[in-house]
């Protein structure tokens, strides 16, 4: 599985167990997202301690899981990023729309604010 979710109090944490992000896996993690979000979670994290690279597919998918957070009122909180990760979420200019913590600890503090 290429991604692991965890639902808890504040909401759900989806955590990557890829090292790229891109065409070939971002159509799950938004599957993760829209059955999340299906079922009224709309506090998500997503953990990308593991993710060296992520391409437009990615950061789609991404985009996308903030936006269903966003139209139910919910939080979409990006954690872990990988310089690389980054410098890509930069160069797209989404470090102006989403949300970024340091880890997981800190991006459920921010929900939880």
């Amino acid at each position: 599985m290429n991604f692991e979710t965890n639902i808890d109090l504040y909401g759900a944490t989806i955590s990557s167990n890829v090292e790229r992000l891109n065409a070939q896996n971002a159509s799950e993690l938004k599957a993760e997202l829209v059955l999340l979000n299906n079922k009224g979670i709309n506090n998500i994290i997503v953990d990308l301690t593991a993710t060296k690279y992520c391409d437009s597919s990615g950061l789609s998918s991404l985009l996308m899981g903030n936006r269903l957070c966003k139209d139910t009122n919910g939080r979409f909180v990006l954690c872990g990023l990988q310089e690389n990760v980054m410098k890509m979420v930069k160069i797209a200019q989404l470090d102006k729309v989403l949300l970024f913590e340091e880890n997981h600890t800190e991006a459920v503090a921010t929900l939880q604010k």
